[in-house]
């Protein structure tokens, strides 16, 4: 498993306006002498251990701009914003009107103090109420045996986190400056919000208000009550902490991995099973089960073309939901944004709570992806197949849904790794298919020459999958007439483009100088046994068409292809002899030769075995349906009998071609005037 920041980490690098570099306070600071009692938030000078100028109204308007966004949110709650933007106006007001004037002194000994600390440290542990002890930017320093139950994690799982970060998205802006209010003012602060646990959301209220030692008058404490159930129906998480321990917990562990280890099988079904269908289909498969078992939001970023591009975005059902999902779908990922940065370090990025908006990158209007998603949690993995990164996987949940834990990173690795393999065999299998088409465009004329008083028409069908297939067809000039050729490369073929090329062109050429189909079969047999085949042969027809008079006449040389069919022109069919030995086997090999005569109106049909031996789901050959076929199809030109026969075998196979399907189709017409 790759490495994956620690929970709870931040975008590297990112700072939070007003914030120290590092998101951690440098602690409690020296205290400069002061009259006991003389606590006035407001007034201190640019020595103590408040802001300065500079620094306050930086904050502000970093409280101001999430306030904004805040408001801009689906479904924001606006009175509660509207009294959070009235407190920052009276902050702004105070600090005009204040002096900057330094604090003269503060009386306390650093030895009452640090008795005072060591008395308030050993009740703050054994509190029954959650409480929080807060720097001035919003870190936790300090959190107490309730709170860490609260929140569902181990006792200092919260220190040097920022306390808006265990608050839903939707209320961070409005508490961030309530909790700014009380450290100015000096006034305790009571407001209602729902704060993230391991379980959800819980609905309760918070009491703030500064501490009361001397020393740390820089240092707020936050008591939480809980006033009610999660919004889906579930106990108040602040008591489920109390059964995660003992028989209760072990279970609860086995069933967690039991579902996850039936995702991971569940995508590699899913993944495997569609190995051939588009990279864009695959993954949004994946994604989709994703959603539903681990998180709220699935996002793909996938690298094309030197840039990382977003590839798919999912969530929940509902037609909000889905206008949220093209939106965030607009937005490729931007340097410096967690799904970037994972990309380019092949390493895994766990942010159990999402402090940072700026983790997502934004949307077109400004407003952070992590608040328009409302994430509180963010995990994001490599597409790697352990050899190169293909872009990155990002999963995201909203307060409800709980945070992600070091168990969701193994997870979201495999199954990463998986879609990214898939990625790679279907990349590989796409080129394979555009090499092989390639080769059979080289193996097949791109148009048929005309033939006097003949129309033709051509179906080639190549089998599912990157192989090069070994049909080939071809029409070509001889002395006093026209050659016809069609024909299968069978066995395991090393080199199926030299082999199908060898023969192609060593039957044009003998076809020049004798004409004679059999004596060309001949021929070529002799070529194919010269090339050293192991295992492999070749079947075909060669044909030869000349007009006598009002009559085509046809002689047909066959090596081991299927017999052609002739349809009159009153509807009757009649099947031709075939056999023949196939080429490329035996020195003395004889083909069967034969001759044809074509009236106007007549049909002659040839056809590779791809064709004969389609099978239907009920396990029957196509051949035993043939004559039917071209019964049906009698009197029609030669094009739209190729049409229907098309069809009528697609539809007979259920549309899957197993091997490479040819037919050719001549329908004589009136003789040409020589």
């Amino acid at each position: 498993m790759r490495p994956a920041r620690e929970p709870g980490a931040s975008q590297p690098g990112a700072k939070r306006p007003g914030r120290p570099a590092g998101g951690r306070s440098s602690g409690p600071r020296p205290a400069s002498p002061r009259p006991a009692g003389d606590r006035g938030a407001g007034d201190r000078g640019p020595d103590d251990r408040g802001p300065g100028p500079e620094r306050e109204a930086a904050a502000l308007k970093s409280r101001g701009a999430e306030l904004r966004m805040s408001a801009a949110l689906p479904g924001a709650k606006l009175r509660p914003i509207l009294d959070a933007a009235l407190a920052e106006v009276e902050a702004a007001a105070d600090a005009l009107s204040r002096q900057r004037a330094a604090d003269a002194g503060r009386g306390a000994s650093p030895a009452a103090a640090q008795a005072e600390r060591r008395l308030l440290h050993a009740v703050f542990l054994q509190l029954p109420v959650p409480v929080f002890l807060l720097g001035q930017d919003s870190t936790i320093r300090r959190a107490n045996t309730a709170a860490a139950q609260l929140l569902g994690s181990a006792p200092g799982y919260a220190t040097g986190k920022q306390f808006t970060a265990l608050i839903d998205v939707a209320d961070r802006a409005r508490v961030q400056t309530q909790l700014a209010n009380a450290f100015r003012t000096g006034q305790p602060r009571r407001l209602a919000c729902s704060l993230l646990s391991a379980d959800g959301l819980v609905e309760a209220e918070l009491t703030a208000c500064v501490a009361g030692l001397r020393a740390d008058t820089d240092q707020l404490i936050v008591a939480v009550t809980a006033t009610g159930a999660v919004p889906d129906g579930r106990p108040d998480t602040a008591e489920v902490p109390l059964t995660r321990h003992g028989e209760h917990a072990d279970l609860e562990l086995v069933k967690q991995l039991t579902r996850r280890l039936d995702l991971a099988a569940e995508t590699a079904r899913l993944l495997l099973g569609h190995v051939t269908v588009s990279e864009s289909a695959a993954v949004q498969r994946c994604a989709r089960l994703l959603v539903g078992e681990l998180a709220g939001w699935v996002i793909v970023d996938v690298e094309r073309g030197g840039r990382l591009r977003r590839q798919f975005v999912t969530g929940p059902d509902g037609h909000e939901a889905e206008e949220l999902a093209r939106t965030v779908a607009e937005v490729s990922p931007a340097p410096g944004t967690v799904p970037s940065l994972v990309h380019a370090s092949v390493s895994s990025q766990l942010i159990t709570h999402a402090e940072d908006t700026s983790a997502l990158g934004a949307g077109s209007d400004g407003i952070p992806l992590v608040m328009l998603l409302g994430a509180t949690s963010v995990l994001s993995v490599s597409l790697s197949d352990g050899e190169r990164s293909f872009g990155a996987l990002t999963l995201v949940r909203q307060a409800s849904h709980g945070y992600f834990g070091m168990a969701d990173v193994a997870v979201a690795e495999s199954v990463a790794e998986q879609l990214a393999l898939a990625i790679r065999a279907g990349r590989e299998f796409r080129r394979h298919s555009a090499v092989a088409e390639a080769f059979r465009a080289s193996l097949l004329p791109r148009e048929l020459p005309p033939i006097d008083g003949v129309e033709i028409a051509a179906v080639h069908m190549a089998a599912e999958g990157p192989d090069v297939g070994g049909d080939f067809y071809d029409v070509y000039q001889t002395p006093g007439g026209t050659g016809l050729a069609i024909g299968d490369l069978c066995g395991s073929p090393r080199d199926t483009v030299a082999v199908i090329s060898a023969a192609r062109h060593a039957i044009r050429v003998l076809a020049r100088s004798d004409p004679d189909p059999g004596s060309v079969l001949r021929g070529v047999n002799d070529i194919l046994l010269g090339e050293n085949l192991t295992g492999e042969f070749v079947t075909a027809h060669v044909a030869r068409l000349a007009w006598d008079g009002g009559v085509l006449r046809v002689v047909l040389g066959s090596a081991g292809q299927p017999a052609p069919t002739v349809i009159t022109a009153d509807g009757q069919v009649r099947q031709l002899r075939g056999g023949g030995q196939p080429l490329g086997i035996f020195p003395d090999a004889e083909p069967s030769v034969q001759q044809v005569e074509l009236s106007p109106g007549d049909v002659l049909f040839l056809l590779t075995d791809g064709v004969a031996d389609a099978r239907n789901p009920e396990l029957g050959y196509f051949a035993d349906r043939l004559t039917d076929e071209l019964a049906a199809l009698a009197g029609q030109p030669a094009a739209d009998i190729a049409a229907g026969l098309r069809r009528g075998v697609l539809r007979f196979c259920d549309d899957e071609v197993r091997d490479d399907m040819t037919m050719l189709v001549l329908r004589v017409g009136e003789p040409p005037d020589f």
